[in-house]
């Protein structure tokens, strides 16, 4: 896939997610932290790649080590039996950056 359209699948990715990411993530956190300490490291990972397209502005920012632990640490975005629907939106829009980002 040329590099240009490369780019245009993960902006629009960002653009439909980015915001509510940053709005789901840290409530995600709180609610089901204490039984799924792993999202602790699930809002790390999202926080740095926030940090990262930020600093990247219209360049292409660095975020396969980002994705490459976020796949892990999620067992490849499966959601936990026990959640909630915010939950799941999480590790949905997440999966969907990390296959923009690799399309």
């Amino acid at each position: 896939m040329p590099q240009m359209t490369q780019k245009n699948l993960f902006n629009e990715a960002k653009k439909a997610h980015l915001k509510t990411l940053k709005q789901y993530v840290p409530v995600v956190e709180r609610v089901h932290g204490a039984h799924h300490p792993e999202f602790h490291e699930v809002r790390a990972l999202f926080d740095e790649i926030a940090g990262k397209i930020s600093a990247a502005g219209r360049a292409r920012a660095q975020l396969e080590p980002e994705f490459l632990r976020l796949r892990e640490v999620t067992g490849g975005y499966q959601v936990p039996a026990d959640v909630c629907e915010s939950y799941e939106a999480v590790y949905t829009m997440l999966k969907a950056l990390d296959q923009a980002y690799h399309a």
